[in-house]
């Protein structure tokens, strides 16, 4: 039995310790942001932050988490709401910009990438408030492999990034 920090909650999970942390989210803690995609590292679908950290969870065993926290897609509220403090009614309440801004951008299309996508923008974001297009770009395109959308919504994304980036630094104006 492995324990394990999703979300913000300690979870128990019955897996050996070389299984990859990706089906160990889905499967035995049914969370689906994070998507198989190649299985390879190579696509980004499956991202998810390590202690703050994108990683490709089809990649990392279950063993290399050890206490990081993980977070999903699903956890990018209460990540939010932690770093802002507020309670756990507002939290219940409210998305992560970057979650915001992928609605309000209609971004997705088939919505398949978009997991990894949002969660390589809270990285980026977490790490530089105002990024410019390069960086949003750079962000993307480096580390392990890019990003990659099937659709190509790159524009779109783009532009989810820099709504997030804008309304993050509105909220922290505001608190």
């Amino acid at each position: 039995m492995a324990s394990i920090l999703v979300n913000g909650a300690r979870r128990e999970v019955q897996a050996p310790g070389d299984t990859p942390l990706l089906y160990v989210l889905r499967n035995d803690l049914e969370l689906s942001g994070p998507q198989f995609g190649c299985g390879l590292a190579q696509c980004g679908a499956c991202s998810v932050l390590l202690n703050g950290k994108e990683v490709r969870s089809c990649i990392t065993p279950l063993s290399s988490v050890g206490d990081m926290e993980v977070t999903t897609l699903e956890g990018l509220p209460v990540r939010w709401a932690k770093q802002r403090g507020l309670s756990n009614e507002q939290a219940a309440k409210t998305l992560h910009p970057v979650q915001q801004a992928w609605i309000d951008q209609q971004t997705p299309q088939c919505g398949f990438c978009q997991n990894g996508m949002m969660i390589k923008a809270t990285e980026l974001l977490e790490r530089v408030a105002s990024p410019t297009v390069a960086e949003i770009k750079e962000a993307f395109t480096s580390g392990v492999s890019p990003h990659l959308c099937r659709c190509g919504t790159y524009t779109a994304i783009i532009q989810a990034v820099q709504l997030a980036a804008t309304q993050m630094t509105k909220r922290s104006d505001v608190l």
